[in-house]
């Protein structure tokens, strides 16, 4: 029996710009993934088509338990984290001796066939190995860690990451003077939040345009905006959509003594508040009871 876990993650900066070759800010964060892996020669068929993926990819069979911190489907890389908790755990299984950066490999793969092609390598990157990431194209650059303390927003609005995508799309197929112009935009502020990682203030007025960049691509939603707006009010030094947009989650950026009322304004707009850091561990085995 080998049981694994790995983080959840966020982007910080740069979200649908990255699609277009622009850079983007990535960071593990600590609610985790569980998976408990075990040998069995008559399994029953794991209902994750992430997890069934992975014992076809590998070839063996075994029975898997999970236990998740993560909400899925929220933008927060649940479906990630299940993919490399799961390969990593029949890593030790089974005695692969897959390495970190193979793991994060396959389960890119895994990732990308479950979902016809949309997924990217950065959520199993981050995963994997945990910290803060720079993606620049194809390049992922492990940046030295911060302590960025963040408010997750959960709005519990479902949303599609291939649909935003495809509306990022057609939008700069129809304006694409007004897109491209506002994906540079996103561009610069990425590249000056990575020199402002510091300044907790400055990097909060870096979310709140990225945030406004993101709603002028047409990825907001109502109950994101309310989120948002709700945060900066109670004392957020920023607050920006994370992810694809269009529901799932937004972050804050808080101090100390206003994540706690960042996190109950939150709540007040019907949302899961999770108040989290930086994750530097990535993928990690964990000790059985």
């Amino acid at each position: 029996m080998a049981t694994w876990s790995a983080p959840g993650k966020v982007f910080l900066f740069g979200e649908h710009a990255v699609v277009y070759g622009k850079p983007g800010l990535a960071m593990a964060i600590q609610p985790r993934v569980q998976v408990t892996v075990r040998k069995a020669r008559h399994p029953a068929r794991p209902r994750s088509s992430y997890i069934q993926e992975c014992f076809r990819e590998t070839g063996v069979r075994g029975t898997v338990y999970v236990r998740s911190q993560l909400p899925s489907a929220s933008g927060l890389g649940s479906s990630a984290a299940v993919t490399v908790a799961t390969l990593s755990a029949i890593n030790e299984e089974f005695e692969k001796g897959y390495t970190r950066e193979q793991v994060a490999d396959l389960a890119f793969s895994i990732e990308k066939k479950v979902q016809h092609g949309l997924a990217s390598p950065t959520d199993t990157y981050v995963t994997s190995f945990g910290g803060l990431v720079l993606i620049r194209g194809p390049e992922r650059l492990r940046l030295p860690p911060r302590n960025i303390p963040l408010v997750v927003g959960n709005s519990r609005v479902s949303h599609n990451t291939g649909k935003m995508v495809e509306r990022v799309a057609r939008e700069r197929e129809v304006r694409p003077a007004m897109v491209n112009a506002v994906l540079e935009a996103i561009e610069a502020v990425t590249e000056e939040a990575v020199g402002a990682l510091q300044n907790p203030p400055e990097l909060g007025r870096l979310m709140n345009i990225n945030h406004a960049l993101l709603e002028a691509i047409g990825v907001g939603h109502p109950a994101l905006s309310r989120l948002v707006l709700a945060s900066r009010a109670a004392g957020a030094y920023g607050a920006k959509i994370t992810g694809a947009g269009g529901g799932g989650c937004m972050i804050a950026l808080a101090p100390k003594r206003a994540r706690g009322r960042v996190a109950g304004a939150m709540e007040s707009c019907d949302a899961q508040a999770i108040v989290t850091t930086i994750d530097t561990q990535g993928a990690r085995r964990e000790a059985h009871a």
